[in-house]
């Protein structure tokens, strides 16, 4: 009992005076409110800055309201919705998030770059709508959708030369569009009749001058070239190339220039205005829809604008973002980002069989470097080599598990963004391009008979085991 009995007494006189302890708890209890309301204020007040920095941002396209008609076609291009792919952001612990390129009114990421391609040369007075001009491009099939639909919009022909393997898909919608299709044999850059040299010389072929001679003059690091059907008295009278590559003429005699029919070669590949179509666009779109919290952006690049073009302005906007490449099978780039050197295993003696990316995947992968794709080389942070059986395993995953009808590059960069999503930290966001549906592929990435006949794996559980690892 004695120690009870002094700790009575020890509290006896500790006791404070009454008015003290109540003045005490009372302080104590504003003292705390007062915290938690200025803490409370201080929360509002960041969410009534960010709400006001929401409703500061220009209303996108593709918002339903009466206060606004889009321009045409073209105003349709961009401004594509960010969606999070919820079966493998919910297995992996990681917000995998696709830009929904594919509803672009072309179908594909390439309306962009279509549409930034002609402005540009019709700002530097390159192309003039409603004259007859001719847009030549050479393509797998996407670009000369996008610059068959811009073009018919903005007052132009097309004429498109293309590998003869490529999904006959393809062909049936430039033709519908109206376009001339011009299908060849797969073959190397270095020759004459491959799909992108034949291009440029149908360009030089269209007009009985050349505006430009396809060696100088760079259109943003492109070699131009602009033929017309003027003559060459009516060029040389009244023609000069201007400051960075402009056509003007004088006075007297602009009309008469500008009405001819010109051919132009859009040069996807090294016109530079396809990585200004992403820098300007893509990647802003990216920041403002995401809050600027991104941990990653996976791409695949044949002509390299997107990657190029998306990850420089993300890599200024957000600091510590990493790019990321996804490249399919017979690509050397997987080599180039990670080894320093352009060379793919399928390229050594007595293994190459069809051509240079020998692969079902189509619209990505390349073995050269493109000025495009070197803009942006050197923040690429690593790069992932992407299988075909993987590619169809997981566009059918998708289909099951999300109802998304992707392509085959869409597909590849979703492996990528998988891969790379095992080795970051739970709540990590990545994201990634849906850069086509699967709408262009029914005759051979879609169609099993194709795969089969081609050695080509089909089995979803590959995506299965890829997210159980």
């Amino acid at each position: 009992m004695w120690p009870l009995a002094g700790l009575s007494e020890w509290w006896t006189r500790l006791r404070l005076p009454r008015r003290l302890t109540r003045d005490l708890a009372i302080g104590l209890f504003v003292g705390i409110t007062l915290s938690l309301s200025s803490t409370s204020a201080a929360l509002l007040f960041q969410e009534w800055r960010r709400r006001r920095a929401i409703q500061r941002i220009p209303k996108r396209p593709i918002e339903l309201r009466s206060d606004e008609i889009v321009p045409g076609v073209t105003g349709l291009i961009g401004n594509t919705p960010l969606i999070r792919i919820n079966s493998l952001s919910d297995a992996l612990g990681v917000d995998i998030l696709g830009k929904c390129e594919f509803l672009n009114p072309g179908g594909s990421v390439k309306d962009r770059v279509a549409l930034r391609i002609i402005e540009d040369a019709e700002a530097q007075g390159l192309l003039h709508p409603n004259t007859g001009s001719v847009l030549f491009e050479g393509t797998v099939g996407s670009t000369g959708i996008s610059l068959a639909t811009v073009g018919k919009a903005k007052g132009y022909d097309c004429h498109i030369i293309m590998p003869d393997d490529v999904s006959i898909d393809k062909v049936l919608v430039l033709e519908k569009l109206g376009a001339t299709v011009e299908r060849v044999r797969p073959a190397s850059i270095v020759d004459q009749k491959q799909f992108v040299n034949l291009a440029r010389t149908r360009a030089h072929e269209f007009g009985k001058v050349d505006l430009t001679d396809g060696v100088g003059a760079p259109v943003h690091g492109s070699d131009i070239v602009v033929s017309t059907a003027a003559t060459r008295a009516e060029v040389s009278q009244s023609t000069l190339l201007g400051p960075g590559g402009s056509v003007t003429s004088s006075i007297f005699s602009k009309t008469a220039l500008e009405i001819k029919p010109r051919g132009f070669f859009a040069d996807q590949f090294e016109n530079e205005s396809n990585f200004q179509a992403h820098y300007k666009g893509t990647g802003p779109e990216i920041v403002r829809q995401t809050g600027g919290r991104v941990d990653a952006f996976v791409s695949g690049a044949g002509t390299g604008g997107t990657i190029a073009g998306t990850g420089r302005y993300l890599k200024k906007a957000i600091h510590g973002v990493k790019v990321v490449l996804a490249d399919p099978d017979g690509s050397g780039l997987f080599n180039k980002v990670k080894y320093g050197v352009m060379f793919d295993p399928k390229e050594s003696e007595g293994k190459k069989r069809r051509h240079q990316v020998d692969t079902v995947v189509e619209g990505i992968g390349i073995n050269r470097i493109t000025h495009n794709f070197h803009i942006g080389l050197d923040m690429i942070d690593d790069a992932y080599r992407i299988s075909d059986a993987e590619a169809v395993a997981m566009s059918r995953y998708l289909v099951t598990h999300d109802g998304l009808f992707l392509g085959s590059s869409s597909a590849c960069n979703l492996v990528a963004a998988v891969r790379l999503a095992k080795t970051m930290s739970s709540g990590s966001r990545i994201v990634t391009i849906l850069c086509d549906s699967g709408a262009r592929h029914f005759n051979k990435f879609w169609s099993d008979e194709y795969l089969e006949r081609n050695g080509t794996e089909r089995d979803v559980g590959i995506v299965e085991r890829l997210l159980a690892e």
